[in-house]
């Protein structure tokens, strides 16, 4: 099975610091809807693992989540693509979860639901904490410069000599990131 893993907010749609709250909030980045029908196209199986501490904060509903879910499911059949599952952790930065990454409870679990290891498997993030639980895992972490991205090569650079991280190839967006995948 051909896989990839991606962050929701900052590579598949333009985050923000005031978090994205409803499905009006859910602007996609350019390119990135696109770039998921290339891959299922291609026979991947896109699967996205989202911190979501705005359900934890107050600040929306699952009933507003399940609609920005919608939107790109809605979005993403306009260009032919689709999202095979999308997995949340609920919880703030506090609660202690095992699924709020930086951990890895998400993409075990997606591990789980695809019976297969992770071992090298795409996984596309903005932030360093997208990238430590996919190394937690033995996936591939790949950053891209969206969202959170830019400040993430700069924390990346801060990090102990040495480190596997400090080697994650780096995209311009994820659009950049698939096409380079696909060329292979």
């Amino acid at each position: 099975m051909k896989l990839i893993i991606l962050d929701r907010d900052g590579v598949i749609n333009q985050d923000s610091d005031a978090f994205i709250k409803s499905a009006n909030e859910f602007i996609p980045v350019p390119g990135s809807l696109e770039a998921i029908a290339k891959l299922n196209h291609a026979g991947y199986a896109v699967m996205v693992a989202t911190n979501q501490s705005g359900l934890a904060r107050g600040l929306f509903t699952i009933s507003d989540l399940n609609d920005i879910h919608d939107k790109l499911r809605h979005l993403l059949s306009g260009v032919s693509g689709h999202i095979d599952d999308i997995l949340f952790c609920p919880h703030g930065p506090d609660d202690n979860c095992d699924c709020r990454k930086p951990k890895p409870g998400m993409l075990k679990a997606i591990a789980e639901r695809c019976q297969t290891t992770l071992d090298a498997v795409p996984t596309v993030g903005d932030s360093l904490r997208d990238l430590q639980a996919a190394q937690a895992v033995g996936a591939q972490p790949v950053l891209v410069k969206t969202g959170k991205g830019t400040k993430t090569i700069e924390a990346i650079s801060k990090l102990p000599r040495g480190s596997k991280l400090s080697s994650t190839p780096v995209y311009d967006n994820l659009a950049h990131y698939v096409d380079t995948l696909l060329e292979k």
